[in-house]
């Protein structure tokens, strides 16, 4: 991570532009400060803190905060070289030397949450394959069915790059990947929108069932997404998953659902092929849908009422506020000056909390680099945030 270390500094922080880097603001707590950066590239963090003490010099290490820092390392290194030249400092250690932006080119095919948030429109019929692994069963249902529309969500990372590659040598034109928790991914889908969701081989997850792709919620979030005659598809060698999520599906009263044991498919991963060869069986859950789902249009407004910045330190809780679905824990809270403050808060669903700062100046309050997420999750959060922070 790109950081430098020099002498503390001495004279209090003053707001400066050099080139097209601007140093807003500092806001300080106990322990560290953040000072607030505008760059061609967006808004970001500094966290500035001591590092060591020799003898009388006290030495300070400043680097990117690690929620808002951009993905390019240069923006990083660029702004800690400005940093320096605008006030003067001369480092005791620094590792910004390479300002070469060395970021790799996007790919058409890979796609952040966001743009299924706010661009994802599609008249195909859409199939949703989660952890596709080796992308074996992905592609070949992709190259079977190109009228289809694949989804591929996957966090192992060398299993993306893996069927990035293999997309592109194949000419493959209707697939998306997406390295996101499937578990919060259907509800940025329209309602009716998919005929199939295929989930095989999860990680069964035995000691730790929380964590599991299956859930009450999840099974019923694939149901308002998936067309009436859509399928979801569990595969796998784990009887305990098996009953596990047949437990699940025969408590819907307007779905069916169909078993089978090791079934053969017309394309199989290397995985299963192993554990066939070893006499596992493979079990197949499959439900098929008979709901028609209503479109949700709610409107999730990520606005602040008029903060109360007095005692606010004394009225937010020091425990997390625990919900059944989400979550609210205040981590900090830097002042900039008597009007002005930033609140560090991690908040939302907890397989995918987020962590946020809220920027407050003169009564008026947003989210440090936008708003976050529009889930179920975050909205319900953002509520008791800004409940905590508007009240005297």
């Amino acid at each position: 991570m790109p950081h430098i270390v020099f002498e503390k500094l001495i004279n209090p922080f003053v707001p400066k532009k050099i080139d097209t880097t601007e140093f807003v603001c500092e806001a300080i707590s106990q322990h560290e400060s953040k000072i607030v950066v505008k760059t061609l590239d967006g808004e970001f963090l500094l966290t500035k803190k001591e590092k060591t003490s020799k003898g009388s010099t006290v030495l300070e290490i400043l680097k990117a905060d690690k929620s808002t820092r951009p993905s390019k390392a240069y923006v990083i290194k660029k702004v800690l070289q400005d940093f320096k030249d605008a006030y003067g400092i001369k480092t005791v250690f620094e590792n910004i030397n390479n300002l070469k932006d060395n970021t790799k080119q996007s790919n058409e095919f890979l796609k952040e949450i966001d743009y299924f948030m706010n661009n994802f429109n599609s008249s195909k019929e859409i199939w949703v394959e989660i952890g596709f692994g080796s992308g074996r069963h992905l592609l070949y249902q992709a190259n079977k069915n190109p009228d289809i529309l694949f989804v591929g969500l996957e966090i192992h990372t060398p299993s993306i790059e893996q069927v990035l590659r293999q997309i592109e040598l194949q000419d493959i034109k209707n697939v998306l990947i997406l390295n996101y928790d499937a578990r919060l991914f259907l509800e940025f889908l329209n309602s009716n929108s998919v005929g199939k969701i295929f989930v095989h081989f999860p990680v069964p997850w035995e000691k730790k069932p929380h964590r599991r792709v299956f859930s009450q919620e999840f099974v019923e979030e694939s149901i308002r997404v998936l067309k009436n005659e859509g399928t979801l598809e569990l595969r796998t060698d784990s009887r305990e998953y098996f009953d596990f999520g047949l437990s699940i599906l025969t408590e819907l009263s307007k779905c069916s659902i169909t078993i089978d044991i090791n079934k053969d498919l017309e394309i199989s991963s290397k995985y299963e092929d192993r554990w066939k060869k070893q006499g596992k069986n493979i079990y197949d859950l499959t439900l098929i849908n008979k709901v028609l789902s209503d479109d949700i249009n709610i409107e999730k407004s990520f606005d602040f009422g008029s903060i109360k910045i007095d005692d606010l330190k004394n009225r937010l809780p020091r425990k997390s506020i625990v919900k059944n679905d989400f979550f609210v824990h205040f981590e900090n809270i830097f002042r900039i000056n008597d009007d002005s403050v930033l609140v560090e808060v991690t908040f939302g669903s907890f397989n995918k909390p987020v962590s946020k700062f809220v920027l407050i100046e003169k009564a008026n309050a947003r989210y440090f680099q936008g708003n976050p997420l529009s889930t179920k999750a975050n909205f319900k959060a953002h509520q008791i945030i800004n409940e905590y922070l508007t009240n005297d």
